[in-house]
């Protein structure tokens, strides 16, 4: 008589990984995961810088408000809406804890405080990105440059659904001149420079666009972790153009982020002079 061993039943799979987030990345930086534990560092200078820009030819007046953060040599920096922060943060949070901003504080001045914490872990400069220098020249100069390179990041072709979460009019040109369709999505305006009609529903440029282009200010309002997912379950394109967050948007290469410009404190508009922003791509698919 022989005996009769049942088959082992397999090993059951792996739980795939949590999808990267940012509040898992504050979570891993607020643990000292990501380098030296933020308690031991100091925002020396918290500031805040409110514009107003209308480019030559144009009928709009882009309003800006930032919310900055100096740690030691490196800066970090965010967008946010009118009236979401006072200008006596600035007296309030310059000299506190990083640590503390990184938990407790607005977030713009959170997501601020991260990209200084990051940035000055690995600055731009050092991390291996593709350096493009815009020219010297007036507004319009600058920002045409500017958005080209934002757009030479875009690998698409003829008639291209590309949505844009926030808006900036020489980027849709930027993008028309590479042979896309934009499909523009912005909370505060409500038509580009040409007259189409910009849309504030976010899901659905999201659902049919075929690559995506968004602002770092969608770290500051909260949306670029939806963003990030769609354009990861998607399997799109997603490339992030930023001032806001640059280095917090950089964490997100190879996890749904395929590409990123990023422009370090000082910004391009605040200068005629010579200025860097950094590309990077990644092969990776969302």
């Amino acid at each position: 008589m022989t005996s009769h061993t049942p088959p082992t039943a397999p090993a059951p799979a792996p739980a795939p990984a949590p999808a990267p987030t940012v509040d898992g990345l504050f979570a891993a930086v607020l643990a000292g995961e990501q380098g030296p534990p933020p308690r031991a560092l100091v925002a020396t200078s918290v500031f805040w810088i409110h514009h107003g820009t209308r480019l030559a030819g144009g009928d709009t007046t882009y309003l800006n408000q930032y919310v900055l953060v100096r740690v030691g040599d490196s800066f970090g920096g965010c967008a946010f809406e009118a009236g979401e922060i006072d200008p006596a943060i600035c007296r309030d949070a310059s000299g506190a804890p990083l640590d503390v901003l990184l938990r407790e504080a607005p977030r713009p001045l959170r997501i601020a405080a991260l990209d200084a914490y990051l940035a000055g872990r690995r600055p731009h400069r050092d991390a291996g990105a593709e350096p493009v220098v815009l020219p010297v020249g007036t507004p319009e100069v600058r920002a045409r440059a500017r958005d080209a390179a934002v757009a030479g990041l875009l690998d698409i072709g003829p008639g291209a659904r590309v949505g844009l979460i926030g808006v900036v009019n020489p980027l849709v040109a930027a993008i028309r001149e590479r042979g896309g369709v934009p499909l523009p999505c912005d909370f505060n305006l409500r038509t580009t420079q040409w007259g189409d009609p910009v849309t504030t529903d976010m899901h659905e440029v999201l659902e049919r666009a075929d690559a995506v282009v968004a602002t770092g200010m969608t770290l500051g309002n909260g949306s670029f972790d939806t963003v990030l997912d769609r354009c990861r379950t998607r399997g799109i394109p997603l490339v992030v153009y930023a001032q806001s967050g640059s280095a917090v948007a950089r964490a997100f290469l190879g996890s749904g982020v395929t590409a990123l410009s990023a422009e370090p404190f000082p910004f391009s508009q605040f200068s005629a002079d010579p200025t860097t922003l950094y590309r990077y791509r990644t092969a990776g698919r969302p």
